[in-house]
């Protein structure tokens, strides 16, 4: 609340801009005939009102900096800054269908990501807090990477090259997986060994498994019980390398 004193300080604040303004209006130079052409100028209100038009008060005011120099705000980092069309903006997390959490698919830190998606399409990804190895923290490359899921030159499809091949075929999930097998079964059948050196070992050494470190516990979890099952042996991650 303003005082006496208050309301004072500002009835005079409010004086001396009108005079120094006025001289300026009614000079023959070209900041006064710029200031004039000011007042003619008509803006759009953005909320549908219609017209109306702009003042030289109402215009100098409307800058930044004179907001800055007139308020606490020096810097420029708080109500100075505002503007009708900057309080109409809206995060793009605001409008999210949903939020996922991923991990970071590029180096072996495997930094914690947060996916924001509207309409099955990803608007944001962030870091996420929660995440003991990041918190929250991402570097330029993995706060870029709504530029990789979402770039046109993104291969979502199985690509594949027979031997001796020189050309790439687009391949179905369900083909590739099928294939998948087959060359697993077929490599386990080749190289299992039930005795060496007159040691059972029930084992192969035809498969192994090297894990990336944007593998989560549980997927590390599964991927152990199954090669472990399969009889291999040699099971590694990268990060633990």
């Amino acid at each position: 609340m303003l005082g006496h004193n208050g309301f004072e300080d500002r009835a005079r604040h409010q004086t001396r801009y009108a005079s120094a303004i006025e001289p300026i209006e009614r000079a023959n130079t070209p900041v006064a005939e710029g200031l004039r052409r000011v007042q003619t100028v008509t803006s759009v209100l953005s909320n549908g009102r219609g017209e109306r038009r702009v003042g030289v008060r109402s215009f100098i005011e409307g800058w930044p900096v004179y907001r800055q120099l007139r308020g606490k705000d020096v810097f420029g980092r708080d109500t100075s800054a505002r503007s009708e069309w900057s309080d109409s903006l809206q995060a793009r997390t605001a409008t999210a269908d949903r939020v996922v959490d991923s991990v970071c698919p590029y180096c072996a830190v495997g930094c914690g990501q947060k996916v924001y998606v509207k309409d099955d399409h990803v608007t944001h990804i962030e870091g996420d807090p929660a995440s003991p190895v990041s918190r929250g923290r991402l570097c330029p490359k993995g706060s870029a990477s709504t530029q990789l899921v979402n770039s046109p030159g993104r291969v979502t499809t199985v690509r594949y090259r027979p031997p001796h091949g020189r050309d790439w075929q687009d391949l179905d999930l369900d083909t590739a997986l099928d294939m998948i097998a087959d060359r697993v079964i077929k490599t386990r059948n080749e190289t299992w060994q039930w005795e060496e050196d007159e040691r059972r070992v029930r084992r192969t050494l035809g498969l192994a498994s090297l894990g990336g470190a944007t593998l989560d516990n549980e997927e590390n979890y599964l991927m152990k019980k199954l090669y472990t099952a399969l009889g291999a042996v040699q099971i590694e991650n990268q990060a633990r390398i």
